[in-house]
């Protein structure tokens, strides 16, 4: 009776916990949260002063006692408390104006594919503390297939790479279940650690994350460019202390990145190297897709063509295809169940 009751006054949501970002899909309305996975804390009092985007304007510019920190690191809860208060608050958001105060949504969250036990059983407890009714997980890999459309349920191979903020995973998924897979921690924060050493090492010069990133969504790429592509990099003098700036292009921060580029793409091949023959097959014939921010870094579809000497495409809105695919499951979780991840203290509530 309860759960016919909160089925009616909450609304049931398709969570993309990323280590970047996170994103929220209500059924039947879409996706209405696409926010930074970011809390601002003050250390002298433990309250959370801001959370998402407001709490992003403020990394690196707060003073010592207030901290702007991410509660998951390389796809994985690291602070279980704010965790939880992160998932309340973009729970809250959903179903402000409403019952919010006994809004039991149901809930389905996409994990990365390598997690421990422990770790997933993480996820389900902070979403649970946060409000949620039932929480059901799916892998990232599988969730983003399922929402870049591809046929997972047929009997055929479908590849599909996933790069976020912090995890990269890959897949080849037949038959509604994962064949091969690989979960690396590398992806685009390790992208964005890599332009700050560079820019330590080569020009002596302390970068702030987010100049990192911007500088390697402007000009960051993996593979030669037909037009050199330029940025102005600032920071603080490494000798001096005083500010300093440098004029930058694609090709030295190509340099940067290609270690952990090259680490990427000898994940793909590795997973194409111990996928059955058949479905290999399948694979040349559909191509990978690519999925997650990190696929948006230019030529590197190009430069996985080359090296796995298969098609690439880039899934239609990259960025969502995690928290799509979530959305998708929710729509219609009876028939799609066995997509979901069974764990040891999997609960089936009535």
């Amino acid at each position: 009776m309860f759960n016919k009751l909160f089925s009616k006054i909450s609304k049931d949501l398709g969570i993309d916990l990323g280590t970047a970002n996170t994103l929220v899909y209500v059924k039947g309305r879409g996706i209405v949260i696409n926010e930074p996975s970011v809390v601002a804390l003050n250390q002298k009092t433990g309250q959370i002063l801001a959370i998402g985007n407001e709490a992003k304007r403020m990394v690196g510019r707060t003073p010592s006692h207030i901290v702007a920190i991410r509660p998951l690191v390389e796809g994985v809860i690291s602070d279980f408390e704010v965790a939880e208060q992160m998932l309340r608050y973009f729970i809250n958001q959903v179903h402000k104006g409403g019952f919010a105060l006994i809004a039991r949504p149901r809930v389905v969250i996409g994990v990365p594919s390598g997690v421990t036990e422990v770790e997933k059983r993480a996820v389900e407890d902070a979403a649970r503390n946060a409000g949620a009714r039932e929480v059901y997980l799916i892998e990232q890999p599988m969730s983003a297939a399922i929402g870049a459309r591809l046929p997972i349920q047929d009997a055929a191979g479908n590849m599909i790479v996933d790069i976020g903020g912090g995890t990269c995973e890959v897949a080849v998924i037949s038959l509604g279940g994962i064949v091969v897979s690989k979960s690396l921690r590398i992806a685009g924060d390790k992208l964005n650690d890599d332009i700050i050493r560079y820019a330590r090492d080569e020009f002596k010069l302390l970068l702030g994350e987010k100049t990192a990133e911007d500088i390697k969504i402007a000009i960051g790429s993996a593979y030669d460019l037909e037009k050199e592509l330029e940025a102005t990099m600032r920071g603080r003098d490494l000798i001096n202390g005083l500010p300093k700036e440098i004029i930058v292009n694609d090709s030295q921060i190509r340099e940067a990145l290609a270690r952990s580029v090259k680490t990427l793409v000898n994940a793909i091949r590795s997973t194409v190297e111990q996928t059955p023959p058949e479905l290999v097959a399948d694979i040349m014939e559909r191509g990978i897709v690519l999925a997650g921010g990190g696929s948006l870094l230019r030529g590197l579809d190009q430069l996985v063509a080359q090296e796995t000497q298969m098609p690439v495409r880039i899934a239609e809105d990259p960025l969502t295809a995690v928290v799509r695919g979530c959305g998708v499951v929710l729509e219609d979780i009876e028939k799609l169940k066995e997509v979901l991840v069974q764990t040891q203290f999997w609960d089936n509530p009535e």
